[in-house]
């Protein structure tokens, strides 16, 4: 089976590289988006297993992301992880009612990253979840639509 694949929506390009560079490390494939907008369309392109999602971002917020996402069919059992320096559990909750999976605060050790990200991609039905994916990305590939 081929890498898991992980979106990475945050608008800071370090956060976003550390990340990237972290999960690559044990081989999940990383794509990333830097705002709202572009953060739907990725979602749609790449067909990630998983998503880590900063809650403040340009053009729309990772609350509204996330609520998108879990209102469409084909993308309701994905896990979405927020990723946010607020840690108060006015902003938890409102992640959770938005549809998160889980919540971390940044700044996040890397270690508990990766355990996180594992727990989700390897947890009951994510294999099957991951098989109907990968035959999403690649029917999109065939068609032209699939870019790193």
């Amino acid at each position: 089976m081929a890498e898991p694949v992980v979106l990475v929506v945050d608008d800071s390009p370090t956060v976003r590289k550390i990340v990237q560079i972290t999960l690559q490390r044990v081989h999940i494939r990383v794509f990333t988006a830097g705002d709202g907008l572009s953060a739907l369309a990725a979602v749609s392109d790449t067909q990630p297993d998983l998503i880590l999602l900063d809650i403040m971002l340009p053009r729309m917020d990772g609350y509204n992301i996330c609520h998108l996402v879990r209102n469409n069919p084909e993308y309701r059992d994905m896990p979405i992880i927020m990723l946010s320096g607020k840690d108060g559990i006015f902003d938890k909750m409102r992640g959770k009612l938005a549809g998160s999976t889980e919540y971390m605060t940044k700044p996040f050790d890397s270690t508990e990253l990766v355990q996180t990200v594992r727990r989700y991609l390897e947890a009951p039905g994510a294999r099957e979840r991951a098989v109907r994916r990968e035959s999403l990305r690649n029917m999109r590939y065939r068609r032209g639509v699939y870019q790193q």
